[in-house]
This record gives C-alpha cells, structure tokens and sequence, in this order.
C-alpha cells in the first residue's frame, strides 16, 4: 500500500495523515494514531467495545516474529477486506477506530499527583539570606 492509495482509501472518512513507521505507516487524524497500513494489511485500532466485531468478521490481532517467539498486539486488528471495496463502511470503521485510540489515550494521561508542601527558606519565604562565613585570607579592616 502506497500513501496515495491509503489517503483515497480513507477519503469518506475525512483527512487523514499518513506517516512512515516501521515496514509501513501510521495513519491518524487529529493527533491520534488509529491504523497502521504494513506489508501484512491494514490494521485498525480496537479495544474491548470494538474487538467483537472483528472477531465477527473472522479477523485476528496484528502479529510478529520475534527471534524467540510470536508476539500478538491485541490494540490493532487486521481490517476486514471486503471494506476495501466499500469506503463508506470502511469510513464506520476508521471512526470507530479512532474512537477506540482516543479511549486508549484517555486511560494512559497521567493521574493528578497530591500536591506537595515544601518548606521554604531563604528569599522565597521573605527572609534575608544569611552571611555567609569568610573562608581563606581576611581583608584588611577600614579605617
């Protein structure tokens, strides 16, 4: 799959941006990343509300050979092909897609931390800062 293949592909869905990534690209809209177009297919993002419906139409997870094993991603399914010749479903599932990798991102933002009192000393609390000892050779007194 080439970039203008991928952005006539996804053109009832609305613009998209098409970035190199490993064997492929990354394709995301409005910042989010929700498919990855790889040698082996088109995989849109999923998670537990959208992952029956690809299990319904016979797909399987993203998956690659490692040295030692095969390792699965459960977050990216290989996108059905019969939506290749029907963008307008195809265009359902991008947003949905989208919608699944916006979740995702709302479950990783970092959780407020408690704020921390800290002792303030010196300027910051309104104090002078105190003389500082004389090391070394003494100046002559003034006169």
């Amino acid at each position: 799959m080439d970039r203008d293949f991928l952005i006539d592909l996804f053109a009832d869905f609305g613009p998209v941006t098409i970035r190199r990534m490993f064997s492929g690209y990354g394709i995301s809209a409005d910042g989010t990343n929700f498919a990855l177009a790889l040698r082996a297919g088109l995989y849109f993002r999923a998670d537990e509300q959208t992952i029956p419906q690809f299990e319904a139409e016979g797909s399987a997870p993203f998956q690659y050979q490692t040295r030692a094993k095969t390792v699965t991603v459960n977050s990216y399914w290989q996108l059905p092909a019969r939506l290749f010749d029907d963008s307008e479903e195809l265009a359902e599932w991008a947003r949905a897609a989208l919608a699944a990798a916006q979740r995702a991102a709302l479950r990783k933002r970092p959780k407020a931390r408690k704020a921390v009192k800290m002792k303030v000393s010196g300027k910051a609390a309104g104090k002078r800062p105190a003389k500082r000892k004389a090391t070394g050779a003494r100046k002559a007194p003034r006169k």
